[in-house]
């Protein structure tokens, strides 16, 4: 079983392993007897889809998923160091899972902090079994077949699937992620990325092609592609601006299968005109973006280190509005960055009632030791991060309230996911301006035409409900 808190094939050949800092480094024996496996995927999209990865080996090699964590043999925890919040997150769960575990059963600890920060991790929880770096998700059955104590961190620090190696998909049938890319080109001050996933490795176009056709074969109707920045693709191999992407897509489009594919985060310097012509072109495009500004005035960007300006923000905006009216766009927001005056944090919230964004997701600045903004002078005090952040987000649900009125009366194809979780007489589903696990969804109060889930409907909207959408099946 693999929770997230956010196929098979042919046996892969496995290149060598780099050198490893330490190899069963401890004394403390285990007892092998059991196969049970439980994974908690903590993090981002990329996290979940190296989860995967290791699940799918595992599975193979005739190891058994269960839900239950107090049931498995070995219960292996994928981090998410990006944040000081989210490092917190993967301790607490990696604590819990070595109190909570039965008897005999392993903890195995991987991902992002684990490649950071294993000595912090060893010195705060120095009883975790086995450690494994986010590059060397191979070696996943060698922890859980370790019987001491031990560690695997390479210097790689991380994962592209190359080959056929074993994915087991863990969400749900209709939708699935596919990572083209990891580690970050780019260098923003508040962001430790590069330092975490290292240089920008892009997959090649034959093997996400590959894992493209794969997914269609299961039945998988929604997928969503995604990297640090899904713009950047291909240019560590010499393409030049969106080259490879916008043909990467193309290929896509000429497999004749109706699916539906999510662009998940895009920079607003990576967005030209052939991108907004191709996603144009083709319906099975979502029109919708995923495109992190952080900030609207200039100072605040060019102390980010973003290489953007509020004139090409608002104008990448309105050029998206007009070519496509229906387009969903989404950002992040950064409040509290060292030097934001009380009048840069105006100017902010006056831009996002002037050009209304369809989602934000508002963070309070976090000084991240190693990245640029860690020095910076004129840290913001925390009180006032809390306040700027209370403040715009008040802001943008009274603007959000204004944009989804112009959704009632529109009838919209809905992918249905299933019922309510807290009652069967509504069901849940999501349009193509709705990622899964991130924004809103659609409340179905009238499902009699509905005849399964993980399908497309067309739905009347109704009712706005918060941040949700209330309709008809029709």
């Amino acid at each position: 079983m693999l929770k997230m808190y956010k196929e098979s094939s042919d046996s892969p050949q496995k290149p060598p392993l780099p050198k490893a800092k330490a190899e069963n480094a401890g004394k403390i024996q285990f007892d092998l007897g059991g196969n049970k496996i439980h994974f908690v995927s903590l993090g981002c999209p990329r996290n979940l889809v190296d989860s995967e990865v290791m699940l799918g080996i595992l599975l193979k090699a005739g190891y058994e998923s269960t839900p239950e964590q107090q049931e498995a043999d070995f219960v292996i925890i994928n981090t998410c160091g990006f944040l000081e919040a989210s490092r917190k997150e993967s301790t607490d769960t990696i604590a819990q899972a070595l109190a909570t575990r039965k008897k005999g059963a392993k903890v195995i600890a991987t991902g992002c902090m684990v490649q950071k920060h294993s000595e912090e991790l060893q010195k705060k929880i120095p009883n975790i079994d086995y450690l494994l770096g986010s590059g060397d998700l191979e070696g996943i059955l060698k922890a859980v077949e370790s019987t001491q104590q031990g560690q695997t961190i390479t210097t790689a620090r991380s994962y592209l699937e190359a080959g056929d190696i074993p994915r087991q998909v863990s969400t749900p049938r209709h939708y699935a992620y596919l990572k083209i890319a990891e580690g970050c080109r780019k260098r923003c001050a508040y962001c430790i990325i590069p330092a975490i996933k290292g240089p920008l490795k892009s997959k090649s176009k034959e093997q996400i092609l590959k894992e493209f056709n794969k997914l269609l074969e299961m039945g998988t109707h929604e997928i969503v592609l995604i990297a640090q920045d899904l713009g950047d693709y291909g240019k560590d191999q010499g393409s030049k601006r969106q080259a490879a992407l916008i043909d990467l897509i193309k290929s896509m489009l000429a497999v004749k299968k109706d699916f539906w594919l999510r662009l998940l985060y895009l920079y607003p310097d990576e967005i030209n005109d052939e991108l907004i012509a191709l996603m144009k072109s083709d319906k099975r495009i979502c029109r919708y973006l995923d495109m992190p500004i952080q900030h609207i005035n200039d100072q605040m960007l060019k102390s980010m280190h973003r290489a953007t300006s509020k004139a090409d923000i608002i104008s990448t905006i309105e050029k998206l509005r007009a070519e496509m009216p229906d387009v969903v766009i989404r950002t992040s927001l950064i409040v509290g960055f060292p030097g934001e005056t009380e009048e840069q944090f105006k100017e902010l919230m006056a831009f996002i009632q002037k050009y209304p964004l369809d989602n934000i997701g508002i963070f309070k600045f976090s000084r991240e030791p190693g990245s640029t903004a860690y020095d910076y002078p004129d840290q913001i005090s925390e009180e006032i991060k809390e306040d700027r952040y209370h403040r715009l987000m008040q802001t943008q649900q009274k603007v959000l309230a204004k944009l989804n009125k112009k959704w009632l009366g529109k009838k919209i194809p809905v992918m249905i996911e299933g019922y309510h979780p807290e009652t069967k007489l509504l069901m849940r589903g999501r349009s193509h301006g709705q990622c899964p696990e991130i924004d809103g969804q659609i409340l179905i109060n009238d499902g009699r035409k509905v005849k399964g889930f993980g399908q497309v409907y067309t739905v009347e909207i109704t009712d706005i409900a918060d941040y949700d959408l209330v309709g008809r099946a029709v």
